[in-house]
């Protein structure tokens, strides 16, 4: 049977989506935004690091991760450090990883191998579909002994080569990505879940797929969305909203509904980072402006008070008069700001 998704589309999901698109447009009006641009992408990549292989049980925090991504030497064990480094790279390697909306199961092969390197218990099991069965279980208590329950049972393991395609081919049709891009990724985060082709790596799969796909659809074709912080501020929720399809005869809605709000919620946190370091002009098609940190924060204070003195920043960054002389007239040749007044009233203001 073709894969097919069943869902509907409820007021929750649309109202979701509705805030999504304002603040995403936010966004991309921005009058302003900096060259800083690389340094939110890098947030973004480590933070969704941190809370993608922190939901699998790693215990690296968030400055060891950055760390450990500098190169420096962090004390951890070789497992969480590898899966933390892999998980980096297969971000870093999104752009390349298949062809504008066409992708193959051997990308999503790829994808797996990567993230599995030198982290699963047989190196045989890497890039590769599962060869036994596996389950998501939990330990419990039963008074006396733990025991293994189990939560979900995937799909027999000689269905999964077959359902993995179907399901590639299915996203590879061109009326499939007439669907909205969180939609679709929210649909392919589930299925691969659902499907759970691998021995181990299953949830790190799922969501890097979604993260490619709001790619490929230049949904987050700067890569600043940090998308997996959501799941992790409340791991509960992320799995047992998974559950609800199997418990729904493989209806998604309550998943996507979910997933829309995680997505709005992390959009919603890139557009408060941009108004902060940039400016917004209603109907202006203005260039990206690269700026230093220093000029960053001199954007951020006229945000904040609405203007600023020469004398006001030479207490903020504790330089001379001549050295912050030198920043505004920088800022005033890019058309950022403007003089106001003469002599001691000489004040910055946004143009």
């Amino acid at each position: 049977m073709a894969f097919n998704p069943k869902y509907v589309i409820t007021h929750k999901i649309l109202n979701n989506l509705t805030a999504i698109t304002s603040a995403r447009e936010v966004i991309e009006q921005a009058h302003l935004i900096p060259k800083w641009e690389t340094q939110l992408r890098r947030q973004a990549l480590l933070r969704n690091t941190h809370s993608s292989t922190a939901i699998e049980g790693n215990k690296l925090n968030f400055e060891q991760i950055e760390a450990l991504s500098q190169g420096k030497h962090v004390i951890a064990t070789n497992k969480d450090k590898q899966e933390v480094l892999n998980y980096i790279e297969a971000l870093e390697k999104i752009p390349s990883f298949t062809k504008k909306r066409k992708t193959k199961v051997a990308d999503l092969l790829n994808i797996h191998r990567i993230l599995t390197k030198n982290v699963i218990q047989n190196a045989a099991d890497s890039g590769v579909f599962r060869n036994r069965q596996v389950f998501v279980g939990k330990r419990i208590f039963d008074g006396t002994t733990f025991k293994e329950a189990v939560e979900y049972m995937p799909p027999k393991t000689e269905e999964v080569p077959h359902l993995t395609h179907d399901f590639i081919g299915w996203l590879n049709l061109d009326k499939t990505w007439e669907i909205h891009p969180v939609l679709l990724a929210a649909i392919a985060h589930y299925e691969i879940a659902r499907i759970h082709p691998f021995i181990d790596g299953n949830g790190r799969t799922a969501r890097l797929l979604a993260t490619l796909i709001l790619h490929l659809s230049d949904f987050d074709y700067r890569r600043i969305f940090a998308l997996d912080d959501y799941y992790d501020r409340d791991r509960q929720a992320y799995y047992a909203t998974l559950k609800t399809a199997q418990q729904n005869k493989d209806d998604i809605t309550k998943w996507l509904e979910y997933f829309t709000d995680g997505v709005a919620y992390s959009v919603g946190e890139a557009k408060d980072t941009v108004l902060k370091i940039g400016i917004r002009k209603q109907g202006e098609n203005k260039a990206q402006i690269a700026l230093t940190p220093k000029q960053i924060e001199i954007i951020e204070h006229i945000n904040i008070n609405g203007k600023v003195t020469n004398k006001d920043l030479q207490g903020l960054f504790k330089i001379s008069a001549q050295a912050v002389h030198k920043e505004l007239v920088k800022l005033v040749g890019l058309r950022v700001i403007k003089t106001v007044g003469k002599g001691r009233a000489l004040h910055y203001i946004f143009v």
